[in-house]
């Protein structure tokens, strides 16, 4: 059991480092085009530089269960895997089951894809069209069937109820859950615990639910910010608490934190972890909880 669950976290998490890229330009370039007065617009003719933006941002995050689907399959099964899971996140997109529907499209091609790769044995002139037509064409055929006719529904329903449920809080409620989500967030700078509840934040957005992803957004810039200032707090308290390595490593946080990347407040962390973590993540859930 233990072995299945190392499994399943892997094929995630290198299925998420895959997508990031994704979701940081997209939502920049909803930002950007927000910022500038822009707008989704369908039609060209009244398409503006600002609109350009913000239409190909939020095209962007329709890709997010393509996305998911696509490079968990490619985990599991490899290059075969890919385009049926790609498949399954176009299928979870069209049925309403959105982020969770992709996610769990590309678990079933990756191991269906798996399997015919394993058990399938065609005559020798075939094997070269195995992973380029064979198991990519099986693999689709009998994933779309399943997500169509036996797993969608559940999932479209799972994902209806976690949208209502987080639609339905009331304030005490959303801030209790705006501390959780800041606090987990940013526990170990964008490590592995911290993909988890970005992960549903970006499966919220996608449905239509910004306040997750907001205070994921803000608490990612928590922990650099905040050892920025404890920095610039020491200079004018004149009492060093940082190494010269450490002020350098600062000096690279920083701007990483205000691009939403915490990942640059680990080298401080390493030499003082304990207080490090529990100053920011407590910081983090306090602007989860603030955002709400």
């Amino acid at each position: 059991m233990k072995k299945a669950l190392g499994e399943i976290k892997k094929h995630l998490l290198t299925a998420i480092s895959y997508m990031l890229p994704l979701v940081v330009a997209s939502g920049l370039l909803i930002a950007v085009g927000n910022l500038m007065g822009g707008e989704v617009v369908t039609d060209l003719s009244k398409m503006t530089v600002p609109s350009a933006f913000t239409s190909l941002g939020v095209l962007g995050m329709g890709l997010l269960p393509s996305f998911i689907g696509g490079y968990i399959s490619y985990s599991i099964a490899d290059r075969p895997g890919i385009a049926p899971g790609f498949l399954m996140g176009q299928i979870a997109s069209f049925l309403g089951a959105g982020f969770l529907g992709g996610m769990i499209g590309g678990f079933v091609t990756g191991y269906i894809a798996l399997a015919i790769r394993k058990y399938v044995k065609v005559p020798k002139w075939a094997e070269a069209l195995m992973p380029m037509m064979i198991i990519p064409t099986l693999t689709a055929m009998i994933g779309g069937l399943l997500m169509y006719f036996v797993l969608g529904g559940p999932i479209t329903a799972m994902t209806n109820g976690l949208n209502n449920f987080v639609t339905g809080l009331d304030q005490s409620q959303k801030t209790l859950y705006g501390f959780i989500i800041g606090f987990i967030g940013c526990i170990d700078f964008g490590g592995a615990i911290s993909k988890v509840p970005n992960l549903i934040c970006d499966g919220l957005l996608l449905d239509g639910i910004t306040e997750p992803e907001a205070i994921k957004v803000l608490a990612a810039m928590v922990p650099p910010i905040g050892v920025t200032f404890g920095w610039l707090l020491s200079k004018a308290l004149k009492k060093r608490i940082f190494t010269a390595q450490e002020e350098d490593a600062i000096k690279v946080a920083f701007p990483m934190g205000l691009c939403m990347i915490s990942e640059g407040v680990i080298p401080i962390a390493m030499n003082d972890l304990l207080r490090t973590v529990a100053s920011t993540s407590i910081g983090c859930g306090v602007c989860g909880a603030i955002s709400q």
